[in-house]
């Protein structure tokens, strides 16, 4: 089963590769990020076995039981909003943390790198759709802290992360994430290194490929439902 949703996942990539239009060239690469949030720790090593290596997890928690048991196959991406007294074991747990959102988790980040000599791959998560109930850069926020990078040599800027409304409106879907792509094209004329746009999870990430993306953070529509009760690692 995990075979064919990973192929029918990879059959939908190419296809909104495909649709893409202008500066999009549909020759583009997209990463899969496997989120295995509430899923057993087993089955990272059944992703990883079909060519998978980017794991996703929303939290800290998580990922060290999981890592205790398993140890740490892959890269493994840290794609949940991260409270900063938690700074310390993200930057031991996690290759790079997606939900960079404050300039004071930035500096927490980079205190914690220098401490263990590392230099922590980040994406800037911009809350582009200004939704009140969810974290992110504010577009003025962003702009802000982008002159604060020279600051933090233990980290590393490699892109941005961006989160759609939860709607039916794909219209809404397509212009968030349109914004999220000239944020991106600006951020790379701007930076060095800067590589990756993720956007898009289970639910829209073909729109988010077409509208740019070249990383995504699939679970569900990989593995199923979430077990909430799950704690099997």
């Amino acid at each position: 089963m995990l075979a064919e949703n990973l192929q029918k996942v990879s059959g939908n990539i190419e296809a909104a590769l495909a649709k893409r239009t202008g500066k999009m060239q549909s020759g583009d690469s997209v990463c899969l990020v496997a989120v295995t949030k509430n899923h057993p720790a087993e089955i990272i090593s059944e992703i990883e076995a079909l060519g998978v290596v980017n794991i996703g997890e929303n939290r800290v928690q998580e990922a060290r039981e999981k890592q205790e048991h398993i140890g740490h196959p892959g890269h493994w991406h840290l794609i949940g909003h991260l409270q900063t007294n938690k700074a310390k074991q993200a930057v031991g747990l996690f290759d790079m943390i997606e939900s960079a959102d404050s300039e004071h988790l930035l500096r927490a980040l980079d205190k914690e790198s220098a401490k263990l000599d590392k230099v922590t791959e980040v994406l800037l998560q911009i809350n582009v759709a200004r939704e009140p109930q969810k974290t992110g850069f504010l577009p003025e926020e962003y702009e802000a802290v982008l002159d604060k990078i020279d600051e933090l040599p233990h980290i590393k800027i490699r892109g941005i992360m961006v989160i759609a409304p939860n709607t039916p409106d794909e219209s809404v879907i397509h212009s968030v994430f349109h914004k999220g792509y000239e944020y991106f094209c600006d951020l790379k004329e701007r930076m060095e290194d800067i590589d990756y746009l993720s956007m898009g999870m289970s639910g829209d990430y073909e729109i988010a490929v077409e509208e740019g993306a070249n990383m995504v953070r699939v679970g569900s529509a990989l593995f199923g439902a979430r077990d909430y009760g799950n704690r099997g690692y």
